[in-house]
């Protein structure tokens, strides 16, 4: 899927005459690189899941590596990070999302026979209004499986609609600042 995640922000230009500088506020800032790490409880192999596009639109297609399948019968701890890598140094995007915690959550969505995705219950994991932000999620594995897992990071979404709290994206609305398909399989 070609995609470039531009973080959605506003700027807000000062200025009257051509001796005023221009301010800008909160620049736009890109989101070119998605890592996701899943570490096993009780031991095992991590999982990376990684969406890397360096040149946005251009004529390169995003790269998506999954590291290796996930073990079946075993609790996965997620962690969600982004970055805008067009910098150097590159920007860790996760930052700006976490103090802006009240303007986002993440959604996790599964097809195929995987099981859903949860919200890790950390203090962290939610805003100062005890929404979900969800940078942290748990993946508990049964049998084989296989799909695909969505993730999507949604700027101002209605967090009290019906079932977004519990990570449901229907009634969410919002932005979508980036949003990626991983290919997975549990064995």
């Amino acid at each position: 899927m070609r995609q470039a995640f531009a973080f959605l922000s506003s700027v807000l230009l000062v200025g009257c005459t051509t001796d005023d500088p221009i301010v800008p506020v909160n620049e736009v800032e890109f989101i070119t690189t998605v890592r996701l790490v899943f570490t096993p409880e009780n031991g095992g192999k991590n999982v990376v899941l990684a969406f890397k596009d360096l040149d946005g639109e251009g004529a390169n297609a995003p790269i998506v590596t999954v590291s290796s399948a996930f073990e079946k019968a075993k609790t996965y701890n997620g962690v969600i990070t982004f970055k805008n890598e067009l910098v150097n140094p590159a920007i860790d995007i996760t930052r700006e999302i976490v103090q802006e915690a009240l303007e986002h959550q993440m959604f996790y969505q599964t097809t195929g026979n995987l099981n859903p995705l949860t919200y890790a219950t950390i203090q962290s994991n939610f805003d100062a209004k005890g929404k979900p932000l969800g940078l942290q999620t748990v993946f508990k594995t049964t049998g084989i499986a296989s799909g695909v897992l969505r993730v999507t990071l949604k700027h101002g979404p209605n967090k009290s609609a019906p079932n977004v709290a519990n990570g449901d994206i229907t009634n969410a609305g919002g932005a979508t600042d980036a949003q990626v398909d991983f290919n997975i399989t549990v064995e």
